[in-house]
Order: C-alpha cells, then sequence, then structure tokens
C-alpha cells in the first residue's frame, strides 16, 4: 500500500508589497524572490502553515515569497534541494517535526537534516486528531481499541509519512493495544486521508489543520486528540487521556530550515519578523481555527528543543523495533 508517486508541484505567489527601506538598502536581504520549499504535498498541514508563515514574512519584509511543493521520498527531495543550495537566504525549507527524523526512518535519506539543515524558527505545534473511516460502527476511541484487540485483521492505520508525529502517535497506539495493527505509508496527507474517508484504511493520526474539515463535513468520524486539554478548535472532542488512552501525548510543530551557512544577519532578521508577526491578530485567528498554537522559536532554545525532541523520537522508534525502510 505504498503511495510514494511523483505528485505534481503547485506553487504559491503573490505581489510585491513595497518597502522602500529595504530597497533603499541597495543590495540588502531580500532584494529578489524567495523561495520556501515544503517537501510535502499540498493540501496537508505543513503546507497550510507554510502559507500562512511565507504571507507574513512577504508582508514584512516586502519581497515575494514562494511557496514551492517538492515532495517525494518521505520528504527527503526537498531536504536535500534546501540543504544542497546556496546559503544566501534565497532557499528555505519549512516542514514540520517529521523533517529532523530522515534518518531514523530511512536508510538512506542522502542528507543529514541535523547536521545539513540550519534551525531558523519555530513557528508553531499542535495535536493530532485520530480520525476513523465513516463505515464502521464504532463512535468511541474505548470501542475501537477493543474491536482492534478482538479484531487486528481488521484494522489499519493510514500514515502520511515515516517519521511523522501521526507515525510516532500510530507507533504508541499499537503498543498500547497491543496488536499487531497494520500502518501502510503514504507520501503526504491528502492521499492517505482520501483512503481512510473510502474506507480502504480505518485509522489516522493527522494535525487538526487537515482533519478537522474531514470531521465537520462528516467525511471522518473524530475519535480523540493527542494533547493534555482539548482543542479550542474542536471542544467537543476528548482528548486522548479523557477517551481512556492516557500518555498519548504527540504533538506536531512546525518550522523554517535554511542551508547550513545562511548569515546570522538573515537569520536574525527571519526571527525578528517572526517574533512579532507570528503573534498578530490574523495570523492567531487564521492558526486558532486550525487547532494550532503560534511560536516563534529561534536560535539556542529551537536548536535545544530539537535535540530533545529527536532523542524522545528516537526512544519511541526504538521501542516500536521500527527498521529504516
Amino acid at each position: 500500500m505504498d503511495r510514494r508517486g511523483l505528485i505534481g508541484a503547485a506553487t504559491f505567489g503573490a505581489g510585491l508589497l513595497a518597502a522602500p527601506a529595504l530597497r533603499a538598502q541597495g543590495g540588502a536581504w531580500p532584494n529578489r524572490p524567495v523561495r520556501v520549499i515544503v517537501p510535502f504535498t499540498p493540501g496537508g498541514a505543513t503546507d497550510g502553515m507554510a502559507r500562512v508563515t511565507a504571507a507574513k514574512l512577504q508582508e514584512k519584509l516586502g519581497q515575494t515569497f514562494v511557496v514551492e511543493n517538492r515532495a517525494g521520498a518521505n520528504g527527503a527531495i526537498g531536504g536535500q534541494a534546501v540543504a544542497q543550495a546556496a546559503p544566501d537566504g534565497y532557499t528555505f525549507l519549512f516542514s514540520a517535526s517529521i523533517q529532523i527524523l530522515a534518518r531514523l526512518v530511512m536508510q538512506n535519506p542522502g542528507y543529514d537534516p541535523v547536521a545539513d539543515l540550519l534551525p531558523v524558527t519555530r513557528v508553531g505545534e499542535g495535536p493530532l486528531l485520530l480520525v476513523m473511516s465513516p463505515n464502521r460502527p464504532q463512535t468511541t476511541l474505548a470501542e475501537v481499541v477493543a474491536a482492534a484487540r478482538a479484531n487486528p485483521r481488521e484494522w489499519s492505520f493510514a500514515v502520511s509519512s515515516l517519521g511523522a508525529a501521526g507515525h510516532l502517535a500510530t507507533i504508541e497506539f499499537i503498543r498500547q493495544v497491543g496488536r499487531d495493527l497494520t500502518a501502510a505509508s503514504y507520501r503526504g496527507t491528502a492521499p492517505a486521508l482520501t483512503d481512510v474517508v473510502a474506507g480502504n484504511v480505518q485509522l489516522m493520526f493527522d494535525p487538526i489543520l487537515a482533519t478537522l474539515p474531514q470531521v465537520r463535513s462528516g467525511r471522518v468520524k473524530a475519535l480523540a486528540i493527542t494533547a493534555p486539554q482539548r482543542s479550542p478548535a474542536a471542544p467537543e472532542i476528548p482528548t486522548a487521556a479523557e477517551a481512556g488512552m492516557p500518555g498519548l501525548d504527540i504533538q506536531s510543530w512546525w518550522a523554517l530550515w535554511g542551508p547550513r551557512g545562511v548569515p546570522e544577519a538573515i537569520t536574525g532578521r527571519i526571527a525578528e519578523v517572526l517574533k512579532v508577526g507570528m503573534f498578530e491578530p490574523d495570523v492567531t485567528a487564521r492558526v486558532a481555527t486550525l487547532g494550532i498554537t503560534p511560536m516563534a522559536q529561534s536560535g539556542a532554545d529551537f536548536a535545544a528543543f530539537i535535540a530533545r525532541d529527536f532523542e524522545r523520537s528516537q526512544q519511541l522508534l526504538r521501542l516500536a523495533n521500527f527498521q529504516p525502510v
């Protein structure tokens, strides 16, 4: 059930905004369009947050920020493109927590995301939502767990990408259920959700940004969110702990990276802009409806966070005896 095929790139552009102060500096960055590569297909949480972030950078810096979807190889194609790009501040990567785990889930990703990419700013985090195909009669997490234990062959998971927060949550779910459930890897959220809606697979963890609209339209059923508290975006959906599965607290996060060597003056300018921009009313109102908490974590704090998150994810993968593919 591997869904790794090439999917056409989608681009995002918007008009150039005036910025007299920047233009007056002649060659000061940015004086031409900046590419923001998203290593996954359009329509998912990463793509959505990339567009919010790029729009805010464009607004504040007076230059076009073009979001370019370059999907493939579980995020490695886009990651390699940025790792190999000139460190001049005109090519960045926007991705999720999955990006730092490439060398843990792939035998040969072609690059080391921790060593070859420069963390710039973490801009948001949010819980996952566990959804189920609408053709199943169960309505609660407890009912699903009981059914999966009784008939494990009838239950399978869609995983949008290996190493993604949804993959880690799936591993933890299967560990707690204590049965060997199938987990099928896809090339992004959109094709994975399509199969859940169709009933080809039964369950999926993914950020609220992508899954909640499907719940609202009745195309999937919501079971629980993976956070300590209920989400303001969907207060009627219980937490996993409330639904009977304590410890299932795994959140996704999104950030901007550059190739190693991008001047500190540029990364510092981006951090400065996002420190303000991610908390402006237009951004907070938008991301709140998507179940995402905006943030602007940069520098040493972001690097330390990555180290902690990497270690936790590595331990979970080891517990599941996961072997890189």
